[in-house]
């Protein structure tokens, strides 16, 4: 991301729309609309065309195959020139410095040198054809670069307000208070989940995921369907989901002698693999720092449904006691303390007590708004 105030990308756009408004300003005076510039380039880039492409054979005493080709490829281009092409007579002008006299004769390299400054006078209006269309295409990528500017200033200035707001805290407040409760139950869930994933059957685990995904606030991902319906119907779902697991890596022979659908069990575990090794007790977790207090209610509201199927009263009942804490006038103080302490880094902390952080806030403001208002026009 860009630094704050670094007006590079303003400057490039206004000299590329200057750059523009000049050339159009040249096309101005000269009295030709767009459509006549168009022709007289086009007509000189043909007929340069042409030049370029046999001034070798035309030039070489013993090719006059190449001469004839060459004469009758430019005798066509310039048919193909409108009578009212401007700069006319720059075309007659070249063509009769490169027609001899007669078969005797040949071209030499000065007659095409003499052509092309024969030319010359269509050639400014080429250039400036070509000029005003890399200009244009210039502007529109220094238009392009300042959008990117805007939206990396808008997404900086969001990061100065958080970090703003984050300075504010009272960095004194107890979030001990918060921690202690959160860390304790976090502890909690997590050994019960361990123990449930180890001791309880697979079918009763997916089950018990398959309910916690349907929660809005409780980030389970449901269960395979081929997998769920496997557990529920099978007698391998009976067994821990690590004994499955395990009985996926056994040879055919070996796994025989423990189940009757040695094939099925191996396409339906074996399949869901990373989706089994990967179920943990983080979406019964809470976060730290926590959430607002309306969220965060909402979510143990939720987990409280489910976290005593897997978990003794303590943890139940720990978990009330964070519910509680954020009914209380003090959680947003000490929530907004605990995520100061957690989010902000030192050099953060020095540059916010020296203002630097609202000093640059503001010099990303003004800079955003003086691109924003070139970018409209204003």
């Amino acid at each position: 991301m860009a630094e704050p105030n670094d007006p590079t990308a303003a400057d490039e756009l206004r000299a590329a729309r200057t750059r523009v408004e000049d050339l159009r300003s040249r096309l101005a005076g000269t009295a030709l609309d767009r459509s006549a510039l168009e022709t007289v380039a086009n007509a000189y880039r043909s007929v340069e065309t042409v030049l370029d492409r046999w001034e070798e054979r035309a030039t070489d005493w013993d090719d006059f195959e190449g001469y004839v080709k060459f004469r009758d490829d430019l005798a066509e281009t310039l048919e193909s020139v409108p009578d009212d092409v401007p700069e006319r007579e720059a075309f007659l002008d070249a063509d009769d410095h490169v027609t001899t006299g007669g078969v005797s004769k040949s071209l030499r390299t000065d007659d095409f040198d003499a052509a092309r400054e024969a030319l010359a006078p269509a050639r400014e209006y080429a250039d400036l054809r070509a000029d005003l269309e890399s200009a244009i295409e210039a502007r529109e990528e220094a238009r392009q670069r300042a959008e990117r500017r805007k939206a990396d200033l808008r997404a900086r200035i969001e990061t100065l307000d958080e970090l703003l707001e984050l300075g504010e805290a009272d960095l004194d407040a107890p979030i001990e208070r918060l921690e202690g409760p959160i860390r304790a139950y976090n502890e909690a869930i997590e050994d019960a989940f361990e123990t449930f994933r180890r001791e309880a059957s697979t079918e009763r685990l997916l089950g018990f995921v398959e309910r916690a995904a349907e929660t809005p606030f409780v980030e389970y991902e449901s269960p395979p369907a081929d997998l769920l319906g496997y557990v529920r119907t099978r007698e391998a779902g009976g067994h821990p989901v690590g004994t499955l697991l395990e009985y996926a890596d056994y040879s055919t022979s070996k796994l025989s002698h423990y189940v009757d659908d040695v094939d099925l069990l191996k396409r339906r575990v074996a399949t869901n693999r990373t989706y089994l090794e990967g179920l943990s007790a983080d979406p019964l977790s809470i976060e730290w720092p926590p959430e607002p207090a309306e969220s965060l209610r909402f979510r143990i509201e939720e987990l409280l449904g489910l976290v005593g199927t897997i978990a003794g009263a303590s943890t139940v009942s720990t978990l009330r006691e964070v519910r509680e804490l954020t009914r209380e006038d003090d959680y947003k103080r000490l929530r907004e303390a605990a995520r100061a302490d957690a989010e902000l880094a030192d050099e953060e902390r020095r540059k916010l007590e020296r203002g630097e952080i609202e000093a640059e806030r503001s010099a990303a403001r003004e800079e955003l708004e003086r691109l924003e208002a070139l970018l409209s026009g204003r």
